[in-house]
């Protein structure tokens, strides 16, 4: 069973590299030019404007099922700033040092984030198997799909160790029993993004 993971396009404010969670940024018309060729047979995004509007760029007529579960961590008051905003700001830093033990002003901490993103997987999964589905994909975050990986890759590594573009999407390929018990898949594969499929 494939599960195939496809961060948003690049927005306005990921070119600013300003901290967009539960904001939302218009995708910038370069990622209104991407292209994949792989189909899915059901299709799931955040609920965010940014993803919806990728989904409709990648599987135009897919009407995916919206899960605000896959919407990326909550900035809080954080979002729409950046660094060089922030740096200076203690809170900040204790954060930057240790994300897991601190958290944004009015926003989520990383087990609350977790706990979220997990809470929108077992509904995903849920609705995969009960449909018998040997296939599907997601729209969702940077973080959401950093957080999937270093959950159910194959091989274990930390969240902040993966790599997660806007071109790419990964495929996560488990045996059935592992989608339903929740462990590893057996192999991830990355799938390019092209621009107009032209490679």
């Amino acid at each position: 069973m494939v599960i195939a993971l496809f961060r948003h396009g690049v927005t306005e404010e990921n070119r600013r590299k300003a901290y967009l969670g539960w904001n939302d940024s218009p995708v910038c018309p370069e990622s209104k030019i991407i292209f994949v060729t792989n189909s899915y047979q059901r299709y799931f995004s955040s609920d965010l404007q940014r993803c919806t509007d990728t989904a409709e760029i990648l599987f135009p007529n897919s009407s995916p099922y919206l899960l605000k579960e896959l919407r990326e961590m909550n900035f809080g008051k954080w979002e729409g700033k950046t660094y060089e905003d922030l740096k200076e700001n203690s809170l900040y830093r204790q954060w930057l040092e240790d994300p897991v033990l601190h958290c944004p002003p009015d926003g989520e901490s990383f087990d609350e984030f977790t706990k979220r993103v997990d809470a929108g997987w077992a509904r995903m999964i849920g609705e995969i198997l009960d449909s018998s589905l040997q296939n599907a994909a997601v729209i969702t975050h940077g973080g959401v799909i950093r957080y999937l990986l270093s959950k159910f890759a194959p091989h274990q590594k930390e969240f902040w160790e993966w790599q997660v573009n806007h071109d790419q999407g990964f495929e996560l390929i488990f045996e059935k029993d592992s989608l339903r018990r929740g462990t590893r898949c057996t192999l991830l594969l990355e799938v390019p993004l092209t621009a107009n499929g032209l490679g």
